[in-house]
């Protein structure tokens, strides 16, 4: 019996080809391959430090102790991150932070004792939060210059309160928190708060009806208004959450400082911002990436451990800082157009 002859293939049949692939895929592979770039970065910068001071570097102390500084600015880059998001800025996160430590540890707050110094130091970061989220999704200022204003005044503030001088912390239970007795597993408490911070912050911005919104507004503002979300009312919540980190950054650093000073949180909205975007943040918004802000604030913390480690000048340290922020800006400038 004869088997069926299929007809001969026409030359301009073409098997079909595969459709593109899905959106949320290239996002993905692109995510890892940042997120594995940072890795590498820091990874580079743990082989120089140890190279360059095996003994300094890699002693167990010394490790606690850059993980103990990445935790105060990390906070801070966490909030930083949902503003920026947002397609905001925040320029006053360090004064923030000095105002609240400085309020935090004035001697009749010092009165009521630990929970005392927690509350105030949260309150205040929220209130200029609040003032900053107000000015600019209900007055129409610009994030730039509303929060401009804030860091001057806040500043200000701060040293109208200390008058210039440092407020030491008194309490006990406040100050055993730096101490070694208190670490969990070899790791000091204020690690353990920014990874708390950290979780929570990717959660809610990765997980949540909260974060798909924030993306929303900043990648295109009316068009999240005419899908139903209140623009509005989301960039208020947002300097709240900035706001809200600032405080726990400033009473992280009264545990770590043992006192309160009116220049505390110096040029702390640089390296905010900058661990953001060399974490992947857009800085015009739309994108944004708590895992790799966090990676940001580890190198940076990582390289200005290594230059104190070699007595390296800290203008050499700052140029460094500037060449990576300028590289991971171009580098993004370099996606974006190919996307």
């Amino acid at each position: 019996m004869t088997q069926p002859v299929s007809p001969p293939r026409d030359s301009t049949d073409k098997v079909p080809a595969a459709g593109p692939a899905p959106a949320w895929r290239t996002v993905l592979f692109r995510a890892d391959v940042r997120t594995l770039s940072l890795l590498g970065v820091l990874a580079a910068l743990v082989l120089i430090g140890g190279i360059t001071k095996p003994d300094e570097f890699l002693d167990t102390r010394n490790l606690q102790l850059v993980l103990t500084q990445a935790s105060v600015i990390g906070v801070v880059t966490v909030g930083m991150t949902f503003v920026i998001t947002s397609g905001g800025i925040d320029l006053s996160v360090g004064a923030i932070v000095a105002l609240a430590s400085v309020w935090a540890t004035t001697v009749a707050t010092q009165e009521f004792g630990f929970a005392g110094i927690l509350f105030t130091a949260v309150l205040v970061g929220v209130g200029c939060g609040l003032v900053n989220g107000v000015l600019i999704a209900y007055g129409g200022m610009v994030p730039f210059i509303a929060t401009l204003a804030m860091l001057a005044s806040a500043r200000g503030l701060a040293l109208q309160i200390t008058d210039g001088r440092t407020q030491v912390v008194t309490i006990d239970s406040v100050l055993d928190l730096g101490e070694r007795d208190a670490y969990v597993l070899g790791i000091p408490p204020l690690v353990l708060v920014f990874a708390a911070v950290t979780v929570i912050g990717w959660l809610v911005l990765n997980r949540t009806t909260f974060g798909r919104r924030t993306v929303a507004v900043g990648g295109n503002a009316e068009a999240a208004r005419l899908a139903g979300i209140d623009v509005r009312r989301q960039r208020l919540y947002l300097y709240l959450l900035s706001g809200l980190c600032c405080g726990i950054a400033a009473f992280l650093l009264i545990i770590l400082a043992g006192s309160g000073q009116n220049t505390n949180g110096n040029l702390y909205e640089l390296d905010a911002i900058a661990a953001a975007i060399i974490g992947g943040t857009l800085l015009t918004g739309g994108r944004g990436t708590i895992v790799g802000s966090v990676l940001g604030v580890l190198i940076f913390t990582t390289i200005t451990n290594i230059f104190a480690l070699n007595n390296l000048q800290s203008d050499v340290q700052q140029i460094a800082k500037g060449a990576i922020i300028v590289a991971a800006v171009l580098v993004q400038r370099r996606t974006a157009s190919t996307t």
